[in-house]
């Protein structure tokens, strides 16, 4: 089995490495949404996250990989009767979606070779269900059909995909945290898409020499050795594993007070932010850097940390203002500290 690069050895591009984190302990503050320059470290950074975090159980033979104490998919209710079904553990899975992939192959479809040689109507797993539970990645999601992203918005909203074609009628769980990159000169993303995301975060090409120097030599160090780059940085990603399951075991305990939702509230309605998801993904996404940081509640510090990443892209245009959407959140918060 290749190895993964260390998420510990990444370079810089701090922003994006805290977003997924704070995903890994909340998946329900949604997906990340990357804009950037190409061969910045995205896809690397979410497949050492992934590579890094604890093994979650799994029911045994379950193609969609469920969770034993909340098994709920078609094959595990029918095949269940009452009984504990065998479990293992697995690594969290990482599923690219091509952009040239077919409907068939995301949703599932009828499987083929069993209908034609056995006369048997089965289900052929597709792109999410196995990312369920873990990561989807789709690198320039800005490109995705229109109809691939319609059915993305179903799933993400209900975390269940539903399948029925072919005499087949098949539901089975997608919970996944959606991780998107691209490049807004290349095509702009549809805003029903952008707002699924729940953080988004803008990453650059190194543009110091020590920075860009460390990259190379990180790089080329693990491809000489994989084995002993991985050993080298086994006790900075220990240290960062423990840090994400203390969060999330924290993070029921943790209070949010009524001063730091009127604040978020407050910010949300300077920035004229339509709905209120922004809110509730502000207030999340807080709570969870709170819980990474060891603190007991929430405060208007960790708001102000996670407020760039959870509504920089869900500000409207201003024809008026060029100011960059990180700019314009970074004024508001200023505006509010203002005596």
């Amino acid at each position: 089995m290749a190895l993964t690069f260390p998420f510990s050895a990444i370079v810089g591009q701090d922003d994006m490495k805290l977003a997924i984190v704070l995903t890994a302990i909340d998946p329900t503050i949604g997906g990340v949404m990357v804009f950037g320059d190409r061969g910045t470290g995205k896809s690397t950074a979410v497949r050492a996250l992934a590579a890094l975090l604890p093994k979650m159980r799994v029911v045994t033979a379950c193609p969609y990989g469920c969770d034993p104490q909340d098994a709920r998919c078609t094959d595990c209710l029918a095949a269940a009767g009452g009984k504990t079904r065998p479990s293992q553990l697995v690594g969290v899975p990482v599923v690219d979606l091509p952009l040239g992939a077919t409907e068939d192959r995301v949703v599932g479809a009828l499987d083929l070779e069993r209908a034609l040689s056995q006369g048997v109507k089965a289900f052929e797993p597709g792109l999410l269900a196995r990312a369920n539970r873990g990561y989807l990645y789709i690198d320039e999601v800005n490109l995705l059909e229109d109809h691939l992203v319609d059915l993305l918005i179903d799933v993400a909203a209900s975390g269940e995909n539903v399948v029925e074609r072919e005499g087949l009628s098949v539901r089975h769980p997608a919970r996944f945290v959606l991780i998107g990159s691209g490049n807004p000169e290349e095509g702009e993303l549809r805003p029903q898409l952008i707002d699924r995301f729940g953080l988004s975060v803008e990453v650059k090409t190194p543009n110091t020499l020590q920075e860009r120097v460390e990259v190379v030599k990180r790089r080329d160090a693990f491809e000489q050795d994989p084995q002993a780059f991985t050993v080298h940085w086994e006790k900075e990603d220990d240290a960062v594993r423990k840090r994400i399951v203390a969060g999330r075991k924290r993070l029921a305990k943790l209070q949010v007070p009524d001063s730091s939702r009127d604040f978020a509230a407050q910010l949300c309605i300077a920035l004229g932010i339509d709905g209120l998801r922004g809110d509730l993904t502000l207030v999340r996404a807080a709570r969870a850097l709170a819980a990474l940081q060891g603190d007991k509640t929430v405060g208007r510090t960790h708001l102000q940390r996670v407020a760039p990443s959870a509504l920089r892209h869900r500000l409207r245009r201003n024809p008026l203002d060029d100011s960059g959407s990180s700019t314009r959140v970074e004024r508001a918060l200023a505006e509010l500290a203002a005596p």
